[in-house]
């Protein structure tokens, strides 16, 4: 969700890229809260990826949402160098070996820098990317470091960083990050995201975000 309305701003008729689609939330989402003319899914785990198929097609949008079964890594087999206008990705949080491990091994690849890190995010997103376009992602504050050296290695400039807190009493759980390929350096602080109000009821902006998917 919130995702999906940080990049919002996306064009009309573009052609945006959901590197680790997952089942395919946010890139339905996007279907319903912008003007693009397509978005291409990829996911390396094949039942995932069949799952996001199936919400592609329960939701009519197989001619808008299309998935396809990759390495993320390999993608330039199939795509020429600056063929997308967007790139919105929701990675895996969590250096592999780091922290606990769930058992469960689609939650494992999801959560883990099993099959891809922030590097190959990067690489593969300036590659794809259009010059002057920008890439969206969601990740950990902790990771905010790796995440702009990464980017800027690979000529994708920090344009705005908005963190997301649970409540305003507590620390920052997410970030929500936007880099432009080659774009100027400048880099915008958003003012923060507070999710829940002190007494659990969501803010007015959550509320906001929220409405919009109804």
């Amino acid at each position: 969700m919130l995702l999906s309305d940080f990049a919002k701003e996306i064009k009309d008729d573009a052609k945006v890229l959901d590197l680790g689609t997952g089942t395919g939330i946010i890139s339905i989402l996007l279907c319903g809260k912008t003007n693009l003319k397509e978005i291409i899914g990829v996911e390396i785990q094949k039942e995932v990826y069949e799952m996001a198929k199936r919400s592609s097609e329960l939701n009519n949008l197989q001619n808008k949402f299309k998935v396809i079964n990759d390495d993320l890594k390999k993608l330039s087999k199939n795509f020429p160098a600056n063929s997308f206008d967007a790139v919105v990705t929701n990675p895996p949080y969590k250096k592999n070996n780091t922290g606990l491990k769930n058992e469960n091994k689609f939650k494992q690849i999801s959560r883990h820098e099993i099959m891809c890190n922030i590097e190959d995010i990067a690489k593969t997103s300036s590659y794809l990317l259009k010059s002057n376009c920008s890439i969206y992602m969601i990740h950990r504050p902790n990771r905010i470091v790796d995440i702009i050296e990464a980017l800027k290695k690979y000529k994708l400039e920090p344009k705005n960083i908005r963190l997301i807190y649970p409540k305003i009493t507590k620390e920052p759980n997410l970030v929500l990050i936007k880099a432009t390929k080659c774009g100027k350096s400048f880099l915008k602080i958003e003012k923060p995201l507070i999710v829940y109000n002190n007494d659990g009821t969501y803010t007015d902006e959550i509320l906001r975000i929220y409405n919009k998917e109804k």
